[in-house]
């Protein structure tokens, strides 16, 4: 295989790469980082004894993604405040046209699903990453992390079960999401009563600044909390800033510009015609990739 080729074959294969180590670690520089490794490996590899390039690939980058997020742990347990993922802009494009397989891709990026990855044991969230996102069979994830098939699937089964216990059960319309989005932000601009309206009475508040940027460091709860929280943020919004709804981790959500700079990130959770639970992301070193140059 020449080298032009080994480049044109590991670029096809990125976006997938890309994909499982995001999943992994909940990071976009990490998880290039990791592809990046991967390519090194890859590049210096005796490729002609490579059958399954694919499958090459991908156990390179799991096992990569695996030993970086052992390291992280340290780090995120004296993180300041709740920990969120790193925004990102999810547009699946032609390359996934199947309506059912872009549903299952934007799921496994939620917020609310790599929150709950992130309190599984590496190998259990890389099985899970591999089987329930990708669909890979489990004697090829076996393989990526040296592990037998049935060691495999027990870690699978426990993996699915942690998740379905723990993540949100609600049968979210896109449209409504996008509906109620827009809803509240004109409701945030208002008084506080019609704000009020569009929360569930149990609501929760998550907010990540990383100790870099005014933000709750707690989990805020009920209505009337959450809502004059977020009344009172939209009251100190700088009237030169910009408001747009993109689409991050599946979702719709609200980025709140200054000057070109993302400045925050806001996200909902909907059930039952109502939000139950808010995202605001503050940190800015998370912020930096939707930043407008």
């Amino acid at each position: 295989m020449t080298a032009d080729a080994a480049t044109d074959l590991f670029e096809d294969h990125r976006p997938v790469l890309t994909g499982v180590a995001y999943r992994m670690l909940g990071r976009i520089a990490d998880a290039e980082d990791v592809v990046q490794e991967a390519w090194l490996r890859w590049s210096a590899a005796d490729r002609a004894r490579v059958r399954e390039p694919r499958a090459y690939l991908v156990r390179i980058t799991t096992r990569l993604a695996v030993d970086r997020l052992r390291h992280l742990r340290s780090r995120r347990e004296a993180y300041p405040g709740p920990w969120l993922p790193e925004p990102l802009v999810t547009d699946f494009g032609p390359a996934v046209p199947d309506t059912a397989e872009r549903a299952v891709l934007a799921d496994s990026v939620s917020f609310a699903v790599l929150i709950v990855l992130e309190s599984l044991s590496p190998l259990e969230r890389a099985v899970f990453v591999l089987r329930e996102a990708f669909g890979f069979p489990y004697a090829e994830i076996a393989a990526a992390l040296d592990r037998t098939e049935a060691a495999v699937r027990q870690l699978g089964g426990r993996a699915r079960r942690h998740v379905e216990e723990r993540r949100p059960r609600y049968d979210v319309d896109p449209a409504e999401r996008r509906d109620l989005t827009e809803r509240f932000l004109a409701a945030a601009g208002g008084a506080v009563e019609p704000l009020l309206a569009l929360l569930a009475p149990d609501v929760r508040l998550v907010g990540d600044s990383g100790g870099k940027a005014k933000g709750p460091r707690r989990i805020i709860e009920t209505a009337d909390k959450v809502g004059r929280f977020l009344f009172a943020v939209a009251g100190e919004l700088d009237p030169a800033g910009e408001l747009r709804v993109v689409e991050l981790n599946g979702a719709p959500a609200v980025v709140y510009f200054v000057g070109g700079k993302a400045d925050a990130v806001f996200q909902i959770e909907v059930g039952q015609g109502v939000i139950q639970c808010a995202y605001i992301i503050r940190n800015p070193d998370k912020l930096a990739v939707l930043s407008v140059p």
